[in-house]
């Protein structure tokens, strides 16, 4: 299964094709590929509100259900992913 056309849209920092999902888990968008990849990591459903929804492969449930299709993460696959943010940590020693 692909996801429709109507779902498909750029990417704003690559070339690529995306699709927005919500996660399960918590209702957050989450940017996926629109090609399907029997590598992903992510399981991809449309609902019965026409919106995607995305939830992520586990050891318990390692294979997409019926009507379901594997994508990988954009994230992981964006050919110009966003800069890393500081994380507060001094990369040197405080002088004296």
């Amino acid at each position: 299964m692909k996801p429709a056309s109507r779902h498909i849209v750029a990417c704003r920092r690559c070339p690529g094709l995306i699709c927005w999902a919500l996660t399960t888990a918590n209702g957050r968008p989450q940017p996926v590929d629109a090609t399907p990849n029997a590598l992903g990591n992510l399981a991809v459903s449309r609902g019965s509100d026409d919106l995607l929804y995305v939830r992520s492969l586990t050891k318990a449930h390692p294979e997409p259900r019926p009507g379901e299709w594997r994508a990988m993460p954009h994230h992981a696959t964006c050919a110009n992913p966003p800069a890393k943010r500081s994380t507060g940590v001094r990369s040197a020693p405080w002088k004296r």
